[in-house]
C-alpha cells in the first residue's frame, strides 16, 4: 500500500490540559505514519497557548519537527480554525496528503489514525472519513448522519413512534454499523480528510461558528462527487461538549440558531429554511401535547420553540449572511471548477 502523509490538527479552545492529552495520544499513533501533528489554539485568552506551549517544550514534544503549536488572532469558531490547519503545510514545505481532524476532548484509541488513512487509500471514492466515537464511560455516541431536511425537522421534533416509523428514511442519526458504511455525513471529533477533497470543494464554511460546518462541508464534497463514510474500525474515547458546554445549556445559543437556519438556507434556498423551521414547530407541537397529556419530560431547552420562532422571524428582516468559503489549497488567483458560493437548491431527502 503507498503511504499517505498526514497532517493531525487539533484546534485548543479554553482547554489545555485535555488538548495536551488529546496531543499525547495522537502523537503516539502518529509515531510509525508520516507526517505531523498542529495544535491551533483558537483565540482563548486565558493562557491556553502559553501553557500548551510550555508544557509541548518541556516534554519534547517540539523536538524533531513531530508538533507545531500555533495561535489563531482571533476566534472564528471551529470551522475557522479548522482552516487554519487546512492551510498548514508540513515542517519540509509539502502539502499532506490527508488532514486528519481531532477534538481536544477525544483520544484517539491505538491504530485510529493509520485505518482512517488506510481505508481512504484503498477506496478512491471516499473523500472524507470518521472513527466509532465513544465516551469514558464505554458507551457510544452516534457521529453517523443522514442530511438534515423538512420531514427530518418534523419527525425530531415530534419525537413520536408511529411518526417515525412513517419517517424511518429521514431519520438523522443512524444505527452505528459493524462494517464501514457510506453516510451522508460523520461528525469531526475523528475525521480524515483527502487532500483532493479540500482542493476540489474548499475548506469549512466560516460563516458557521459552531455546528453544522461538517454536515455542510460533506454535502458540498458529495456534490462534488465525493463521499463519507463511517468506519468503525477506527475507534476514539470523545468526553463530548467539553469546549461548547452543550450538555449543560439552559437556552438553545444563537450561534446554534443561526448555523442551523444557515444551513439550510445555504443548502437548499430560503423558502425550504422556513418550510423546516415551520415543521419543526409543528412537530414540536405535537410532541408539547403528548407532555401535557402523558407526562413526557422536556425535551428541548427551555424557550427553544419560541427561540427558534423568534430567530427566524428577525432573520427574515435582516440581510442575508453570505458564505465565507476558505478554499486554503489553491493559490487566490486560480480558477474553481465550480462556483462554491452559490446557493443550493436541490433536496437531499
Amino acid at each position: 500500500m503507498s503511504a499517505g502523509t498526514i497532517l493531525t490538527v487539533i484546534l485548543n479552545f479554553r482547554t489545555p490540559e485535555m488538548t495536551l492529552r488529546a496531543a499525547q495520544a495522537a502523537l503516539v499513533e502518529m509515531a510509525e505514519l508520516p507526517g505531523e501533528v498542529l495544535i491551533i489554539d483558537n483565540n482563548s485568552a486565558d493562557g491556553s497557548y502559553e501553557a500548551i506551549l510550555k508544557a509541548a517544550r518541556a516534554r519534547g514534544w517540539l523536538d524533531g519537527g513531530r508538533l507545531r503549536v500555533e495561535a489563531s488572532p482571533v476566534n472564528g469558531g471551529f470551522g475557522a480554525g479548522m482552516n487554519i490547519g487546512l492551510r498548514a503545510r508540513l515542517g519540509d514545505g509539502r502539502v499532506p496528503d490527508f488532514f486528519y481532524l481531532l477534538n481536544s476532548d477525544a483520544f484517539p484509541d491505538p491504530g485510529c489514525i493509520k485505518v482512517l488513512r488506510d481505508f481512504l487509500v484503498e477506496h478512491p471514492d471516499a473523500g472524507l472519513a470518521g472513527s466509532y466515537v465513544y465516551g469514558e464511560d464505554g458507551a457510544p455516541h452516534c457521529t453517523l448522519f443522514r442530511f438534515p431536511t423538512i420531514a427530518s425537522e418534523f419527525e425530531g421534533g415530534a419525537r413520536t413512534g408511529v411518526i417515525s416509523r412513517l419517517l424511518s428514511h429521514a431519520i438523522v442519526p443512524l444505527d452505528i454499523p459493524a462494517t464501514p458504511q457510506r453516510v451522508d455525513w460523520t461528525a469531526g471529533a475523528s475525521l480524515m480528510i483527502r487532500r483532493a477533497v479540500i482542493e476540489a470543494v474548499g475548506g469549512f464554511d466560516e460563516t458557521f461558528f459552531l455546528y453544522f460546518e461538517e454536515t455542510e462541508l460533506c454535502h458540498r464534497a458529495a456534490r462534488a462527487g465525493w463521499s463519507t463514510y463511517y468506519v468503525p474500525q477506527s475507534t476514539v474515547v470523545h468526553i463530548g461538549s467539553a469546549s461548547t458546554g452543550m450538555k449543560n445549556w439552559t437556552r438553545t445559543p444563537v450561534f446554534w440558531l443561526d448555523s442551523r437556519l444557515y444551513y439550510f438556507t445555504r443548502v437548499h434556498g430560503v423558502g425550504y429554511a422556513l418550510a423546516a423551521t415551520l415543521a419543526r414547530l409543528a412537530g414540536g407541537a405535537i410532541y408539547g401535547l403528548r407532555r401535557l397529556t402523558s407526562g413526557k419530560p422536556r425535551a428541548d431547552a427551555p424557550g427553544f420553540h419560541r427561540d427558534l420562532i423568534r430567530h427566524h422571524l428577525k432573520s427574515l428582516m435582516a440581510r442575508p449572511r453570505a458564505p465565507k468559503l476558505a478554499h486554503p489549497l489553491l493559490p487566490p488567483s486560480a480558477p474553481l471548477s465550480a462556483p462554491l458560493s452559490a446557493p443550493l437548491s436541490e433536496d437531499s431527502e
